[in-house]
């Protein structure tokens, strides 16, 4: 009688953890995603009603600088599933605040410079005003009037830009931009720094020259920043999503995004988010949002568009997602764990549930594309 009931209270156990690994892995409700992102980004619209107020941290900066691009990249992203006229009217306050001209109002190579033309360009894609694009449109075409292809010589300048080129060759149906894109990213990725910035055996990415070994981790391993490594994947989806699909250089891209989806699988935390330095969990190890939001972002993207095995990688992104939506949003809206700008993972250390980093836009932006995808997953 004794053996039957602990035989009983074994399968009773069994099937507790087994319903828990089955709920933990349930798509979550598109509903509730929804609400998650309608109040995170709630926050940040009410603490910055004015779209073109100057950002003041340890000096003034212009509100078109990359860290509000990025958050513009997640509001677009937010509008394409939840078309609420606030939301677009709010994106389009922001580039009549600057003109729709890029930071200083200058023709720019810099990569940072030019995020904010992403949504400049998809803002035009809605209401095809030429004001809209002319400034980002003249930067660009100046680097292609050119032969000089060793501008992105750090990973995070290839989100920062390469969709730029995309969403241009799409809008003028000119594949000169897909060509130049493509050179300068290959550059970045295998000569930049010397032998380039992409470590193909790892399947990750080195920030910049600076942490190409010799340069080592305090275990003696190699230096993958978490959204460094985020900022890559990001850009290769938001590339495909408006490069042909039949261009020869749509296959390369893809390949990168399934080889580094394959890389970060092992290094996802028990908790779900990943480390800020990937393959040291010692330096500064812990809970990161930014990081960990553009890899779901990257993932999801991939499983919706079939690229991605969705046995595989589906309770990879719903257990990242769920520990950022419990472990990172406060109930106002505002965003814990994300790591202030900087370049690598000691930066902005340590972080907390309620630090607020230097900039509090890029992260909300990390997760607003992190969330759409979500949104878009199938049961």
């Amino acid at each position: 009688m004794k053996k039957q009931y602990l035989r009983f209270q074994t399968l009773l156990l069994s099937m507790v953890l087994c319903s828990g690994f089955l709920f933990a892995q349930k798509t979550p409700d598109k509903r509730e995603i929804l609400k998650t992102l309608e109040l995170t980004n709630a926050y940040f619209m009410n603490k910055w009603p004015d779209a073109g107020k100057v950002i003041v941290t340890n000096t003034a900066r212009p509100s078109n600088i990359w860290t509000r691009a990025v958050y513009y990249e997640g509001l677009m992203a937010l509008y394409a599933i939840d078309k609420q006229k606030p939301f677009y009217d709010y994106a389009v306050q922001w580039g009549e605040k600057h003109q729709w001209n890029l930071r200083d109002n200058k023709v720019t190579r810099n990569a940072d410079n030019q995020c904010c033309g992403q949504t400049y360009i998809d803002l035009y894609l809605i209401d095809k005003k030429p004001e809209r694009i002319n400034a980002i449109k003249t930067s660009i075409d100046s680097m292609i009037h050119t032969s000089k292809i060793d501008d992105w010589n750090w990973i995070d300048a290839i989100q920062m830009a390469m969709p730029v080129f995309a969403r241009m060759g799409k809008v003028f149906n000119d594949t000169s931009y897909y060509g130049r894109m493509y050179k300068m990213y290959n550059f970045s990725k295998y000569n930049q720094g010397g032998n380039g910035l992409y470590n193909q055996k790892d399947k990750l990415w080195w920030r910049d020259k600076d942490f190409v070994p010799p340069y080592k981790e305090p275990n003696g391993d190699n230096c993958y920043w978490s959204r460094g490594n985020g900022w890559v994947m990001a850009a290769l989806v938001r590339t495909m999503d408006f490069l042909p699909k039949n261009s020869p250089y749509y296959k390369s891209y893809l390949k990168d995004l399934k080889d580094m989806a394959a890389a970060l699988l092992p290094l996802q935390r028990a908790d779900g988010y990943w480390n800020c330095s990937l393959h040291d969990s010692t330096h500064f190890g812990g809970k990161e949002l930014s990081g960990t939001a553009l890899f779901v972002y990257g993932m999801a993207w991939g499983i919706n568009n079939g690229y991605l095995d969705k046995k595989t990688y589906q309770p990879v992104v719903i257990k990242a997602w769920n520990a950022m939506v419990k472990n990172s949003v406060h109930e106002d809206g505002k965003l814990g764990f994300v790591q202030g700008t900087g370049k690598e993972p000691k930066d902005g250390q340590p972080l907390s549930y309620d630090k607020t980093p230097d900039f509090e836009d890029y992260g909300l932006g990390c997760f607003l594309l992190a969330g759409t995808e979500m949104y878009k997953l199938k049961k």
